[in-house]
């Protein structure tokens, strides 16, 4: 078995937790797309700088995927958002969604890492969670967690439209 191929399995569970906050990261990147499409005047540069902290978040975990030699997933040319945004109220909602449901996957590479790697998903965590309450006006005791809401369900993933 050559390195190459062992590169890839000794990072498993953490490779799969990058493409999978990758994933989350390209589709928030979308997400505000529509945010600053819909979102008051007030609330634009907030949403400009949370779009850019998620590029920049999506770079960071694509230079990871390839270091644990991996190939970064790439980008659908869409996403199914999780509801329709036709007016700010709903342009501030898909952000604080976007801002929750990027916690919960970096609450995972935090289980799946160690070291630096765990250090920066953890502050990715804190990030995504301060926006999420920035935007909702909203905190739980534990973000990115599933259960941090009794009862709740975990939402559904903002998915490649196909």
């Amino acid at each position: 078995m050559s390195t190459s191929d062992s590169a890839p399995r000794a990072g498993s569970g953490e490779l799969t937790a990058l493409q999978a906050a990758l994933r989350a990261e390209h589709a928030a990147v979308y997400g505000y797309g529509v945010v600053g499409g819909r979102i008051q005047q007030a609330r634009r540069a907030e949403a400009h700088a949370a779009y850019d902290a998620h590029r920049a978040r999506r770079d960071e975990l694509a230079r990871a995927v390839r270091d644990l030699g991996g190939t970064p997933e790439a980008a659908a040319a869409a996403y199914a958002l999780p509801f329709s945004v036709a007016d700010p109220a709903a342009a501030v909602r898909l952000a604080a969604e976007l801002e929750e449901r990027v916690a919960g996957v970096y609450s995972d590479l935090v289980r799946a890492s160690t070291g630096e790697r765990r250090r920066s998903a953890a502050q990715a965590l804190r990030e995504a969670a301060v926006r999420a309450v920035r935007w909702s006006g909203e905190s739980v005791a534990f973000p990115g967690l599933a259960e941090r809401a009794a009862g709740a369900t975990p939402a559904a993933p903002v998915t490649p439209r196909a």
